[in-house]
């Protein structure tokens, strides 16, 4: 991959612009080229392929989220097509929607047809950005076709309007169809039901202040961003629909004040959620606010942060000596990798090329780079509607986001518990780990650590997160074991309390904190054991402190390692339940080079009492330069006042 210079004065915080995003779209689409089949209908990357699939749903996946890539390219060029983009893409339209039409001519062979859209289908979610790709450049590639082939594909995507998505975000996909036939007059009763289904669908789970569940009662992740917020914005635009584009533009300016605040000081986004391995398609909801005119951010900030997420993984081998997106973080990482996913899913990615939509004149694009919210000052903030707590240090620029809403937990099921979402915290510089307690409270009963599962949150305001939860173990419910959790934080510094009710005396807790990966660590253990810690080699510390509960400290490690590196080690405390309701507190830090990553230095005093009346306790926690946090903490009872921890 070819890229120019820097330009340390227009960019002066990442060294890109305009032209760096477009010699990366160009070198991500040369390197996809010697993949596709003849007529140019599949792109079958080489890798790992879901067990449910095949080389036609693989090679259409490729096709059409490096088509996103093509369109968002050559539209952001005023439909100047130096590579001969939309002359593949449109002799693959021709190929992949000729025969077969049956599942048996599919199973047969035929070609390099993408055979038909299916209930919950995967060519389901490809049409959509068939569709959308399609929708952004049809001057140049749909008006253009023959009638013969626009009429098959228009045939071929209106199957989305007839079948049933999951019921999740993929109400979207044939909303996205349906706006792209409605405005070519195609099917246009049914292609604006589709429209309307797909937003009474979404709006179903918008909690307000810009969060949407997942279709699951509590699954907040990236999809918020890449799904929930950008296909209606999208086609609001498309559509020139003025109403429209103020109801979404809204909700996405409300999205985008928190956030924007998710990416680190080195351009990470935070990594939690599935999908991850769409990576720098976490800044297509960014360019989505600037396109929409629906942006909190002043112009140089949104590329500033896009540009930081692109490079961040760039640089660190997300691209593979061939050229392709690997399924992974940085490089190639399974443990990661959701059971649907295929060599082409990481493609997704394409949507953060979303700003080449902007003219190269466009302020965002012409203005000097702006810090990003994490470069600026220390900051917290509470989410309600997830149960987030945002925390973030300007002088290593490490995010970390603690969790007291989000599970990923169905409506009527028992899941084991997913990491990705149950963790009490996830940062832009750590992944959750396969076997150790990281970032995470729980009970251990014959060897097994108690899992969160459906967690209900309490609040969240400046500086501190609450949620409570029933602990289970192998999908049961310990029976009559309830455990409140509280977060409180300042600066790099936090304070973890969790109430334990019910469970028998004398049981074990585990405490753990932040995992690091690496090659080497430092760790040690201190005052007789009340304390443990970590260091790799990157410069990151994490500190795990008993305040109250807790009788030891220790260092866990994992040959498994995360998404960060090839091994993990986090520093874990223990301790052991009293008579009737137990209270646990531990003291946590997470810092990065150039921040408070001093070992062993206690940051934080807690004065803790039980409370005069209604049970419980009253808990003060003095943090430097004389701020504080007071709560009084029960079970399912929590109320905290006091300074926010700036």
């Amino acid at each position: 991959m070819q890229l120019p210079p820097e330009d340390r004065i227009l960019s002066p915080l990442t060294g890109w612009t305009r032209t760096h995003w477009e010699a990366t779209a160009d070198g991500l689409l040369a390197a996809v080229r010697r993949y596709a089949s003849p007529r140019h209908a599949l792109i079958d990357l080489p890798g790992p392929r879901p067990s449910w699939s095949g080389r036609r749903s693989d090679g259409l996946e490729g096709y059409a989220r490096t088509f996103q890539l093509a369109a968002l390219r050559v539209a952001g060029a005023g439909g100047e097509d130096a590579h001969g983009l939309l002359e593949r893409y449109a002799e693959g339209l021709d190929a992949g929607t000729r025969t077969p039409t049956t599942e048996r001519q599919l199973a047969d062979g035929d070609g390099e047809s993408w055979g038909v859209i299916t209930d919950r289908g995967q060519a389901m979610v490809e049409a959509s950005t068939v569709a959308l790709s399609l929708r952004l450049t049809r001057p140049w590639l749909w008006d253009r076709l023959d009638d013969g082939v626009r009429e098959r594909v228009g045939s071929w995507l209106a199957g989305a309007l007839r079948h049933t998505p999951h019921d999740n975000n993929w109400w979207l996909f044939p909303l996205t169809v349906g706006g792209f036939l409605k405005d070519v007059g195609i099917e246009p009763d049914a292609a604006g039901a589709a429209v309307d289904r797909g937003l009474a669908a979404i709006d179903r789970w918008y909690l307000g202040e810009g969060w949407y569940t997942d279709g699951r009662p509590r699954a907040f992740d990236h999809y918020n961003g890449w799904a929930m917020h950008l296909l209606p914005v999208l086609h609001a635009q498309l559509a020139g629909d003025v109403a429209l584009t103020r109801v979404y533009g809204e909700r996405l300016r409300a999205y985008l004040d928190s956030y924007a605040r998710t990416f680190g000081g080195d351009g990470a986004p935070v990594h939690q959620g599935r999908s991850l391995t769409y990576r720098f398609g976490a800044a297509a909801s960014l360019w989505a606010g600037v396109i929409a005119d629906s942006t909190p951010l002043a112009p140089g900030a949104t590329r500033r942060i896009a540009s930081g997420a692109l490079r961040y993984f760039l640089d660190r081998g997300a691209v593979d000596q061939r050229g392709l997106l690997s399924l992974g973080w940085h490089g190639p990482y399974p443990p990661m990798v959701q059971s649907y996913s295929g060599a082409a899913s990481p493609y997704w990615a394409s949507c953060g090329f979303l700003g080449l939509l902007l003219p190269p004149d466009h302020p965002e694009w012409t203005a000097t780079e702006q810090p990003a919210p994490a470069e600026s000052a220390d900051h917290v903030r509470g989410l309600p509607q997830p149960g987030w707590l945002i925390q973030s240090t300007v002088a290593d620029g490490v995010v970390r986001l603690h969790n007291h809403g989000s599970d990923d937990q169905p409506a009527d099921e028992v899941a084991s518990d997913n990491p990705l979402y149950s963790a009490l915290a996830h940062s832009t510089v750590t992944g959750p780990t396969e076997d150790l307690p990281d970032n995470h409270f729980g009970l251990e009963l014959d060897g097994a650590i108690s899992e969160r599962g459906r967690i209900e949150p309490l609040g969240a305001g400046p500086g501190w997160a609450a949620s409570a939860h029933h602990p289970r173990i192998g999908g049961r419910q310990l029976r009559g074991v309830d455990i409140t959790s509280l977060t409180l934080v300042h600066g790099s510094d936090e304070v973890r309390l969790h109430v334990v009710t019910g469970a028998p005396p004398g049981t074990q807790v585990v405490h753990g904190g932040w995992a690091l990966a690496g090659e080497e660590f430092e760790t040690g253990t201190g005052d007789a054991a009340a304390r443990a810690w970590v260091g790799n080699e990157d410069g990151l510390r994490s500190l795990a402190r008993c305040v109250l509960g807790a009788g030891g400290a220790e260092v866990a490690r994992s040959p498994a390692g995360t998404a960060f590196g090839p091994s993990a080690a986090a520093p874990v405390l223990r301790g052991r339940t009293g008579q009737g309701t137990s209270l646990f507190a531990g003291a946590f830090r997470l810092a990065g080079a150039g921040g408070n990553g001093e070992l062993g230095e206690p940051r934080v005093e807690v004065e803790i009492a039980p409370r005069s009346s209604g049970g419980g306790w009253s808990i003060t926690v003095l943090w430097p330069e004389g701020s504080e946090h007071r709560a009084t903490l029960g079970t399912r009872s929590v109320e905290v006042t006091g300074t926010p921890g700036q």
